[in-house]
């Protein structure tokens, strides 16, 4: 019987400064080389709540508003103003197909020469019928790649509940199965938490793709991707400068080296620009409202930091 991976706690002087480390090291930190990817999230609403969600999703928790194409187009509308080369608009969430202006915000970056990455749990808000109408028109329509990246924890109906609920299991893989047969691309966001080996999970995923008559290649990190667990409270070892070195890592191959985040928080006039998907509340890492105010270092002072980017080695770009 597989169990998740046992945790220590985190250090409580650990991530307090964002110049030095709980042992007085200087904290490394990554400037951004470009703006590759620029992510939007489209709302902290969810219509399911797992077990272990980083940014905290559910049926309740409105502390990101819906972002409105609008504010969406502002972006657009900067990036094509600063003359910057961004190759991809990645949309999460919540549950991207919560938002009533998911579907008119694909089909706008599309529009405007993006690349498109969706996060999506393939569930209900995906399978409405408007909204299937919606994704079947902008595919006509629209050139450009739209990727559907779709959140299956894991290859087995147990494990995948035990994260996502009861009666997910189901309904994610009708999901998924119409999305293949009307042949938009598909990728797979899994998760490590149980102790695998990662041959064995690819394989595992292998055998489902096959079941499910599923063209994605499990042995592609691109489409079938599999993530750490992301816990503030497990402890991690800080990133400090002689790190790169020590881990022989690059400090441009980081997502905060070539991607943005852009959230509305509840009440707030203006969105606010942030340097990646991991860190939706944390105010330290608060960039302003603006991509030309966000181009600045982005000190690894949170565990995500570590565990995920450095020494995970993750990204959540396509």
């Amino acid at each position: 019987m597989l169990e998740r991976t046992p945790r220590q706690t985190l250090d409580p002087a650990k991530f307090r400064d964002p110049e030095r480390t709980a042992k007085g090291e200087k904290r490394a930190s990554v400037m951004l080389r470009r703006l590759d990817t620029l992510w939007l999230n489209t709302g902290s609403l969810c219509n399911i709540t797992c077990a272990h969600c980083y940014i905290e999703s559910s049926p309740t928790n409105d502390r990101l508003s819906y972002l409105t194409l609008d504010d969406a187009v502002m972006y657009f509308d900067e990036i094509e103003s600063l003359g910057w080369d961004v190759r991809e608009i990645g949309l999460t969430g919540g549950e991207p197909f919560m938002n009533p202006d998911c579907c008119r915000i694909i089909r706008t970056a599309l529009e405007r020469g993006f690349d498109v990455l969706v996060l999506t749990n393939a569930m209900q808000p995906l399978l409405r019928p408007r909204v299937q109408q919606d994704l079947l028109s902008i595919k006509e329509d629209c050139a450009g790649s739209l990727i559907f990246r779709v959140s299956l924890d894991h290859f087995t109906q147990e494990f995948h509940e035990e994260e996502r609920g009861e009666k997910t299991w189901d309904k994610t893989l009708k999901g998924l199965q119409w999305l293949s047969q009307n042949g938009f691309s598909i990728a797979i966001a899994g998760r490590t938490c149980w102790g695998e080996d990662e041959d064995v999970e690819r394989a595992g995923y292998h055998a489902l793709f096959q079941k499910l008559s599923l063209n994605i290649d499990p042995s592609d990190p691109s489409q079938l991707v599999l993530f750490p667990e992301m816990d503030e409270e497990q402890d991690v070892p800080e990133i400090t400068v002689d790190c790169w070195k020590i881990l022989n890592q690059d400090p441009n191959a980081m997502m905060c080296a070539s991607s943005r985040m852009v959230v509305k928080r509840k009440g707030e006039a203006l969105p606010t620009v942030l340097p990646c998907t991991l860190l939706p509340y944390d105010a330290q890492f608060e960039m302003g409202p603006h991509l030309a105010d966000a181009t600045g270092a982005v000190k690894l002072n949170h565990p995500h930091c570590a565990k995920f980017c450095v020494l995970g080695g993750a990204s959540c770009s396509g």
